[in-house]
């Protein structure tokens, strides 16, 4: 049985917080070490301890952290902000040390942490190909024959020997990416690099990307907050929490999971206060899963349900309820309302609690963040209860390459193709 290319046995990470808000890690500058010193001292003179706990707390990115990569798989490491996952990448990219614990990486390691690092503003392109390769881990043998391929992919080729101050923020990231994607290394080690450029770049860096997973052998282990990014690119996925592993298995499994932990369930439901006064009113509206959990994320592809509690003190005719879906611009996306299957609806309800679901069907909204309103009233008499952006979510899309799909619907249409031959083939053909 092969050896796993990537070994983390027991991995933690420990930084020691200063200052009593406890948020900044500590800068071990000669100057701060010896403040340090002297703040001690003067405490120690005074009768006090020497360090104050209210001044040093301690904080553990990573613990006990444990997994292994086999070779040729892509791996995503899927977390909220502070779960450990950069913290694991400089581990393995040996830029910092780990408190106890150990990696092990079993072939060449190529890390891709920060595009352009190691960029001399005053080098030309050319040059700073040269430069970054090499620090990159590649041969001058090797930066010569991908030397064509990078300045295409950078498409660069009209300013590669002006100094790469002069260019545009565009220019700068599509160069240093192209240089840190052309690497042939056994271990890739990528973060985050695919959020940089315009769109038409970043979809050129995710094809760049696949045919760098589908290589022969070749393992890649990713970050990323594209959710759609890792579902398309990863076989598996590791989930981190609070800078533990909790759950190691199949990408989709893993981003479901991140994504129902992720969920701010406080935003998913809406309760209100009983009010006598009125002749029917909302009880409480929630934002669903099929399986009847909370939650304010969801992926295009599946339902989203809207549950409705609703209390009658005192029938109403011709009543009805409704809904609204807007946008994060404030476009109003979606609207329904409860006649629109059975126009019956409008019958008087008798008193008493009523419970209304109705499901968004996958595939209609884009994946974006929305904002939900829901009201009621009556043909003749107007509004009964209503409440604006009373629950939120966000719909993901796992299943597209870019969440950031133009558009406000997330429909798939079906494309025919009918090829005729130009005159000229033809021709050529016969």
């Amino acid at each position: 049985m092969n050896r796993p290319i990537i070994s983390v046995d027991k991995l933690s990470k420990r930084y020691v917080l200063r200052g009593g808000s406890g948020h900044n890690l500590a800068r071990f500058s000669l100057r701060s070490v010896l403040g340090d010193q002297v703040a001690s001292m003067r405490r120690r003179l005074a009768g006090g301890t020497s360090e104050s706990n209210s001044r040093k707390k301690e904080f553990w990115a990573l613990r006990d952290a444990e997994f292994e990569v086999e070779q040729g798989k892509v791996v995503g490491l899927i977390g909220h902000n502070g779960a450990g996952k950069s913290t694991i990448l400089k581990i393995m990219s040996r830029i910092v040390e780990p408190t106890s614990g150990s990696v092990t990486l079993r072939g060449r390691v190529a890390s891709l942490l920060e595009v352009g690092t190691g960029f001399h503003m005053e080098l030309s392109g050319r040059e700073n190909i040269y430069l970054n390769g090499a620090i990159l881990g590649m041969r001058r043998a090797e930066i010569r024959r991908k030397f064509d391929e990078i300045v295409a992919f950078a498409e660069v080729d009209r300013f590669l020997d002006t100094p790469v101050k002069r260019y545009s923020s565009g220019m700068f990231v599509r160069l240093a990416f192209a240089v840190a994607a052309h690497l042939e290394p056994e271990i890739l080690i990528v973060d985050e690099v695919l959020a940089v450029g315009d769109y038409a770049f970043q979809k050129k860096c995710m094809g760049k990307m696949r045919d760098v997973a589908t290589g022969d052998g070749r393992t890649v282990l990713f970050v990323s907050h594209n959710m759609g990014a890792l579902g398309q690119l990863c076989d598996e996925g590791i989930l981190l929490e609070k800078g533990r592993v909790a759950m190691i298995g199949p990408a989709e499994s893993v981003i479901r999971s991140y994504m129902t932990s992720n969920s701010d369930q406080a935003a998913s439901l809406a309760t209100f206060e009983p009010d006598p006064a009125k002749a029917a009113q909302f009880l409480k509206v929630e934002v669903l899963h099929q399986d009847g959990s909370r939650s304010t994320d969801f992926t295009c592809d599946e339902p989203i349900v809207i549950r409705m509690t609703y209390q009658v003190r005192r029938p109403i005719m011709e009543s009805f309820l409704s809904f609204y879906v807007q946008n994060i611009e404030g476009t109003r996306v979606l609207h329904s309302d409860v006649r629109d299957v059975n126009p019956e609806h409008t019958e008087a309800l008798s008193p008493g609690i009523h419970t209304f679901e109705v499901a968004i069907p996958p595939r209609i909204l884009a994946a974006t963040s929305y904002v939900l309103t829901v009201g009621s009233a009556a043909t003749f008499t107007g509004a009964i209860d209503h409440h604006y952006d009373c629950c939120e979510f966000t719909l993901r899309d796992l299943t597209s390459q870019y969440e950031g799909r133009p558009g406000v619907l997330s429909v798939r249409l079906p494309w025919s193709r009918d090829s005729v031959d130009s005159p000229v083939q033809a021709e050529a053909a016969g």
